[in-house]
């Protein structure tokens, strides 16, 4: 079986590519991708992109110091995942699972706007969430995050619909339990790296982001995801603006 994968820009998070990849320097607007997968059995979305808070009050939002580092000024009115759902006829009141690949603001803080779904999270990543200290350290708001969803904790690889064409694979090193995701389509194999892999410098060139959890699990991680593709996989990479301009964005699929 099959699933239908489709690609939205949720607003763009401007920063400082010193902070993305090592060695670079200057600004950077970082794309922020959610996805919608359509499978018979049900409706994901793996991520969920920017809460609309952060276009007024990003400090109350995410800190003082997380709020001086990045700029908010690409992120639009109609950017965020609710607004792009609804885009494209497609209730956010009916999603089935938000897969969240881990929870830092620009990939959970939509969950809020998508709430009858059930969060996937791999066990580790929640768990760190819940200690203040691993929280504080790793930027985790529980803002993002604690909304009363159902919560699913999944250790490892997770088949999400029980067929193989939907799986959770997990990519450590970024966050303490970070995760891909496979996705199988009528035209072949996607891996979406969400922040295990930023740009496809990253990978190719092995030079991480400035802020990482655990480098030698993000080096392991790379590893991976650099054998899926010569696999046979296509890697939709983390942030990179140079991959991004030529993904189609829904209602066409992306791949």
């Amino acid at each position: 079986m099959t699933a239908k994968l489709y690609a939205m820009t949720c607003g763009r998070l401007v920063g400082r590519l010193k902070d993305m990849i090592e060695g670079e320097d200057g600004q950077v607007a970082l794309p922020i991708p959610s996805y919608l997968i359509e499978h018979p059995k049900g409706r994901a979305l793996f991520d969920t992109g920017m809460h609309p808070q952060l276009r007024t009050d990003a400090a109350g939002r995410i800190g003082e110091r997380a709020a001086r580092i990045f700029g908010f000024e690409q992120y639009g009115a109609e950017d965020d995942v609710k607004s792009r759902l609804e885009s494209i006829d497609r209730d956010p009141g009916k999603v089935d699972y938000i897969i969240n690949s881990h929870l830092h603001f620009d990939h959970a803080g939509g969950n809020e706007l998508v709430p009858n779904a059930t969060m996937v999270v791999q066990k580790r990543e929640w768990q760190a969430a819940q200690d203040p200290e691993t929280a504080a350290k790793v930027g985790f708001f529980r803002a993002d995050f604690d909304h009363g969803h159902q919560v699913k904790q999944v250790e490892g690889e997770h088949d999400v619909f029980g067929d193989g064409s939907v799986v959770c694979i997990p990519t450590y090193g970024h966050t303490p339990g970070h995760q891909s995701l496979r996705v199988r389509t009528e035209k072949g194999e996607v891996v979406i790296t969400a922040d295990a892999c930023y740009f496809c410098r990253t990978m190719r060139e092995r030079r991480l982001p400035r802020f990482v959890y655990d480098r030698e699990q993000m080096l392991a991680s790379l590893d991976r995801l650099e054998a899926l593709e010569k696999g046979g996989a296509k890697l939709f990479f983390g942030h990179d603006p140079d991959f991004w301009k030529d993904v189609p964005q829904a209602p066409v699929p992306a791949f």
